[in-house]
């Protein structure tokens, strides 16, 4: 097969052996620095890309999309009607009430701090992922019928695990809610029995939450209303929208926030790591890309003798700038597709077997995902091989100008 003129001497001068040795070492450690470089970013990129991913999927599977709250009142009274013609709102496809408060939980060997949550369990599986979260025991034991007297209490396994208390046994809760008495204000205790443990694999939900029956949750926390309506809807993206047009169509008395909104610092943290993680690691490819220009300059000089006679044979400068921008785009090519492939096998290890453990109660993940978005993959794949390409311009033009008469001078 012919190549073309300046594709042929461009991997004549990049292979070049015997003598020029050195010239192809250094062309090999530039094309090493692209590799590193371009690995480096594309697993930075799937790091917090799937960092922010897993958070987000954790955080929409534990909590509704929106909740809505009437403004003015002191919670919501006729739940099913107004949880009824919210459901009716587009994208909503379910609809549920809730109780929030909190309680301090005792078991017979630890005790903590956690917020309880009135639910009605057959509503509550249409807004969260609770009922597919449960690990032992079930939901539905919330109404079923009391053999023990007690009412029921459903946690989260890292939360019984702290307590030492597992399905069946026995726990007290206090709530600041209490009763007058000669003494002050009493607070009030309710023994509950322990119906189920769930696991929605965020931290934060699995060592603070219980679930009790809204007709629990009244009692505990003296409350005759529900405080708020949960929201789901069919595309998580949708959600900003909805929650702004229940405010337009049914009134300023609803309040809707959504879970964009609610977690909106998280995921502006997030966004700035991953941004900042980013403009980090490119420095590398930066830093490949100087090698190049280091590398080219050098085989200019090296050259200076076969660049002279190529121009007195009657290449033009054009045609030698060719040989020099070909020269190094093969280096960032090569580089950058080994670097990109080889970054996206690394990226599909470590997130297939889970490889890099971090603590859960400190990022809210036993695990990092590592997740490779297309659009990031072309990206960092097109950028690199820019940056390759304008670091060879500047040695190219230099060998381009080469004057031959004084390049042959000493020869």
């Amino acid at each position: 097969m012919d190549l073309p003129f300046e594709l042929y001497v461009a991997l004549r001068y990049l292979l070049a052996r015997r003598k020029q040795a050195f010239i192809s070492l250094i062309s090999l450690v530039s094309t090493l620095g692209v590799t590193v470089g371009v690995m480096a970013l594309v697993i930075a990129l799937a790091l917090m890309t799937g960092l922010q991913g897993e958070l987000r999927d954790r955080i929409v599977g534990s909590a509704a999309h929106i909740y809505v709250w009437k403004v003015g009142e002191a919670g919501i009274a006729d739940y099913e009607s107004e949880a009824a013609k919210l459901r009716a709102e587009p994208h909503v496809v379910g609809a549920a009430p809730a109780i929030l408060g909190k309680a301090l939980i005792t078991s017979n060997r630890a005790e903590a701090f956690i917020t309880v949550k009135g639910i009605d369990p057959t509503l509550e599986r249409s807004v969260t992922a609770i009922d597919a979260a449960m690990r032992s025991g079930s939901l539905a034991a919330l109404t079923a019928p009391r053999q023990t007297g007690l009412d029921g209490i459903v946690i989260g396994r890292d939360l019984a695990t702290q307590l030492g208390a597992f399905v069946g046994d026995t726990i007290t809760l206090l709530t600041p809610q209490g009763t007058l008495s000669p003494m002050g204000m009493l607070p009030r205790t309710r023994r509950l029995r322990i119906v189920g443990l769930f696991s929605l694999g965020l931290y934060e939900f699995d060592a603070s939450y219980g679930f009790v029956t809204l007709a629990v949750a009244r009692r505990l926390f003296d409350k005759h209303l529900v405080d708020f309506i949960q929201l789901r809807v069919d595309d998580i993206y949708a959600a900003p929208r909805v929650a702004d047009r229940i405010t337009t169509r049914l009134g300023r008395e609803y309040l809707a926030e959504d879970w964009a909104d609610m977690n909106r610092s998280l995921f502006s943290a997030l966004s700035l790591e991953k941004m900042a993680i980013s403009i980090t690691i490119g420095l590398i490819v930066m830093v490949a890309a100087l090698n190049i220009i280091a590398s080219l300059i050098l085989l200019v000089m090296e050259k200076s003798r076969d660049i002279a006679i190529l121009k007195t044979m009657g290449a033009s400068s054009r045609r030698i700038m060719r040989i020099f921008m070909l020269e190094g785009l093969i280096i960032g090519c090569v580089g950058t597709l080994i670097g990109a492939v080889g970054g996206y096998l690394l990226a599909w290890v470590l997130d297939r077997y889970r490889l890099v453990r971090v603590p859960m109660d400190v990022y809210q993940v036993s695990y990092v995902p590592f997740k490779v978005l297309p659009l990031d993959f072309t990206l960092v794949v097109v950028l690199a091989i820019v940056v390759c390409f304008v670091a060879t311009i500047y040695p190219s033009r230099q060998a381009s100008r080469l004057d031959p008469a004084q390049a042959l001078r000493y020869q």
